[in-house]
């Protein structure tokens, strides 16, 4: 299997990545949690005195869902250019190129798990006790690694081929950030929207982080299952689309 056959070559370039991301940082990964810090204080500036949410712990609420979503936009958005950033590996080696999507997007999984270990003290300054549900981490956020990475298989292909789709997905990222319950409380939703708003993945998986994180509530059976089936569908989905792509790969390039 591929993964074992080149899991050197696979980590080498999530290192790379990494480093990539923060040499010329001056601050480095602290950006990685001050970023979505700062957003968190306009964000409840603006949803505090102008909207009048009512939502309990509402800044570790804000800054929970940020941080969430960071990941999937981040990961998504960054791994698209992981085929054409690399002619080299596309035109003059072979290797599944799979590796090349895989790698970066591991890289922002790491940076993702860190966000969320310098969180935790946050958490407890907050004033909310961690509760054993935080056990559950490594299995959602291993679910969540598995959609982005699906979706990042389709869209690094098919960017090979339409490279204006990265301003697409710009729109898309802004609109989906609006389209889940990142910035405003799941409560304000009507009612008979309910069963439809739910379908989106990202609610499920922001309300889930929440649950654990803040609430201390178990994820649900039934909300693990249908992230579980989700990133299937897209894991099946986008390795389809990228086989059936990638033999144009050094052509397009």
């Amino acid at each position: 299997m591929w993964l074992i056959k080149y899991r050197d070559l696979i980590w080498n370039l999530t290192l790379t990545d990494l480093k990539i991301k923060y040499q010329n940082s001056v601050l480095g990964f602290a950006w990685s949690l001050l970023n979505p810090l700062l957003m968190m204080l306009v964000l409840y500036a603006v949803f505090i005195n102008i909207f009048r949410f009512n939502q309990e712990n509402f800044a570790l609420y804000l800054l929970v869902g940020l941080i969430v979503w960071r990941f999937f936009a981040i990961g998504t958005s960054t791994a698209m250019g992981s085929i054409v950033g690399r002619p080299g590996l596309v035109t003059k080696i072979y290797i599944p190129r799979q590796i090349l999507v895989l790698s970066t997007t591991l890289s922002c999984f790491i940076s993702s798990i860190l966000e969320f270990f310098v969180l935790i003290p946050l958490i407890i300054i907050f004033g909310v006790k961690i509760s054993p549900g935080i056990l559950f981490f490594p299995i959602v956020h291993g679910i969540y690694f598995f959609i982005v990475y699906g979706v990042s298989l389709i869209l690094a292909s098919l960017f090979v081929y339409y490279r204006d789709l990265n301003q697409i997905w710009d729109v898309v990222i802004q609109l989906g950030f609006f389209l889940s319950p990142i910035v405003y409380p799941f409560s304000v939703i009507p009612a008979r929207y309910i069963s439809y708003y739910i379908l989106n993945p990202m609610t499920v998986l922001v309300e889930t982080y929440r649950n654990f994180l803040i609430y201390g509530s178990l994820p649900g059976l039934r909300s693990v299952l249908y992230l579980i089936l989700v990133g299937v569908i897209l894991i099946l989905v986008g390795t389809g689309i990228f086989h059936r792509l990638e033999r144009r790969f050094a052509e397009m390039i």
